[in-house]
């Protein structure tokens, strides 16, 4: 007599169970009961047919890549033979890696000037700099010890100059241009030829001619060494206003009002005094430059210094743009740092014990 397994609810389970012959032997009870009858002893019960039990599965081949004019590898110890040539080129790389990192230090401090050349321009000195200072006076003071240092450093003579590039724009004869503040603050007071001097000149017939003069004057110099300038609050640079082209380059620019109203205490604050354009270089012109100084001071100025710090490059704030100079420095007060975070400040101070030795020893052009 046989017996249905019929499960209630469980229509998925269609197979009958089998139950061994009247009077076939029963196999030695195992552990958990008794042992499984033989496949010999075992019928279907009646009206229904046995379950084909399944074959055996193949063994899953998984595809291979081929290399390009070469067959795929059918063979059964190809995976270990592709594992290891993939890791030849790691351990190729991983032992320059080695080279680089334990014996070019070793040549340059064996005094081969090549190697040091390398270690101490290409690695050292392409980083971004924040030198935070306690006040205006002392950020001016460590600027002018810097530009000071760096030109000495450079030993300019009569055939090899040392350009220093500045922010310019309005005309030559105005009071309040860049061109009277400089010579009454600055050029008058240090040895240097007036021919050597080029400023933007917003009062030329054709201003995009004088422009194009400007930075073809920049390419024959060789490029401008150290370029100085500051910001305006709306993160400006020179007189690329908010929204200017990132590669930029010098040309007449229409002057936003914030720009205008900051610049009005220079003309007894009369709005209708403020020139409302002028002749700048570009975000372009000063990314160019071997080398950038942007001055940065005073709690107004602080949500400025923070988009060019903390965050991302946006044409909005052109300042930003300098994040991805090689060499450029950030000087400013405490009050400038007020929009940072903390640690960004913290982080930036540690390093003043390393930014302090470029002022210090300050170099004289005659033991030069």
């Amino acid at each position: 007599m046989s017996m249905c397994s019929a499960a209630e609810g469980l229509r998925e389970e269609r197979s009958c169970i089998a139950v061994p012959q009247a009077g076939a032997p029963r196999a030695a009870p195992g552990r958990l009961g008794w042992g499984r009858p033989s496949s010999a002893s075992l019928r279907p019960c009646p009206g229904h047919t046995r379950p084909e039990l399944p074959r055996e599965a193949a063994p899953i081949s998984r595809p291979r890549l081929a290399l390009p004019g070469r067959a795929p590898d059918s063979s059964g110890g190809g995976d270990a033979g592709a594992a290891g040539r993939a890791a030849v080129p790691v351990l190729l790389l991983l032992l320059l890696f080695i080279f680089l990192l334990v014996l070019v230090p070793l040549v340059a401090a064996a005094g081969c000037p090549g190697f040091k050349f390398v270690l101490s321009y290409k690695f050292l000195t392409a980083i971004m700099r924040l030198v935070i200072l306690e006040d205006y006076d002392q950020a001016s003071e460590w600027a002018a010890k810097y530009i000071c240092n760096r030109i000495i450093q450079f030993k300019p003579n009569q055939g090899r100059y040392f350009t220093l590039g500045l922010p310019t724009g309005l005309p030559r004869n105005h009071p309040e241009s860049y061109h009277s503040y400089m010579w009454n603050n600055f050029f008058k007071h240090i040895d240097i030829d007036p021919n050597n001097a080029h400023i933007l000149d917003g009062n030329a017939p054709d201003l995009q001619a004088e422009c194009d003069a400007f930075e073809k004057k920049i390419e024959e110099a060789g490029g401008i060494d150290l370029f100085v300038g500051g910001i305006g609050p709306d993160g400006h640079i020179a007189f690329n206003e908010p929204g200017s082209s990132l590669s930029s380059r010098t040309r007449l620019k229409t002057l936003a009002m914030d720009t205008i109203l900051a610049n009005a205490k220079y003309f007894d604050g009369d709005l209708s005094k403020v020139p409302t354009m002028a002749l700048t270089v570009g975000v372009g012109t000063v990314m160019d430059a071997r080398e950038v100084m942007i001055l940065i001071t005073g709690a107004h100025k602080a949500f400025a210094l923070y988009k060019a710090i903390e965050e991302g490059v946006n044409h909005m704030w052109t300042v930003s743009a300098f994040q991805q100079h090689p060499r450029t420095i950030f000087v400013c007060d405490e009050d400038a740092t007020l929009e940072l975070r903390v640690k960004t400040v913290k982080y930036f101070k540690g390093l003043m014990h390393v930014h302090n030795k470029l002022v210090d020893p300050l170099y004289s052009m005659k033991e030069n």
